[in-house]
């Protein structure tokens, strides 16, 4: 579902905001902001922006940078000069060559749940085991060594989808 445009709220390559947005339909940001962004709809992060915030959206496309966490119920697609630092969480994930996504992946149709259970167990204290000793290097058995396979991907665009 693409937004139209006319229903997207831009702010500018010149704008600083710092705080907590929400939009009910979609926003496009090309400046900086720093803060939570939350939409109904789509969540576009221009390039030449820069983020440093929490993201949560039916669907965020990112051609910018952004530090924090991003929550796309939908799809999150990364384009080219996209560069990511932080968790994301998807539906779906389109990730074209160059992007660039340091931080850890859940994707599928169960992902947001699954981030949404680890959040509520969170504030339950974890139980402390002793650590085990560790073993020797010398207990490890060296296995055969493989030949190494090539793995073809196409060079345009990488997508990741999970049924």
């Amino acid at each position: 579902m693409a937004q139209n445009n006319s229903e997207m709220t831009v702010i500018g390559r010149d704008t600083r905001i710092k705080g907590e947005m929400f939009f009910e339909s979609g926003a496009r940001i090309l400046g900086s902001f720093e803060g939570k962004i939350s939409s109904a709809g789509e969540v576009q992060i221009g390039a030449g922006a820069n983020c440093q915030a929490s993201i949560e959206a039916s669907r965020v496309t990112v051609d910018g940078n952004i530090t924090g966490d991003i929550a796309a119920a939908e799809l999150l697609t990364l384009n080219a000069a996209a560069h990511i630092q932080g968790d994301v969480t998807a539906g779906k994930l389109i990730v074209s060559e160059g992007a660039t996504f340091v931080g850890h992946c859940r994707v599928g149709p169960n992902a947001a749940a699954a981030t949404n259970s680890r959040a509520s167990t969170a504030a339950t204290p974890l139980t402390t085991l002793p650590a085990r000793p560790a073993r020797p290097v010398s207990e490890f058995k060296p296995t055969a060594a493989r030949p190494p396979r090539e793995l073809e991907l196409p060079a345009e665009e990488l997508t990741t989808e999970v049924a």
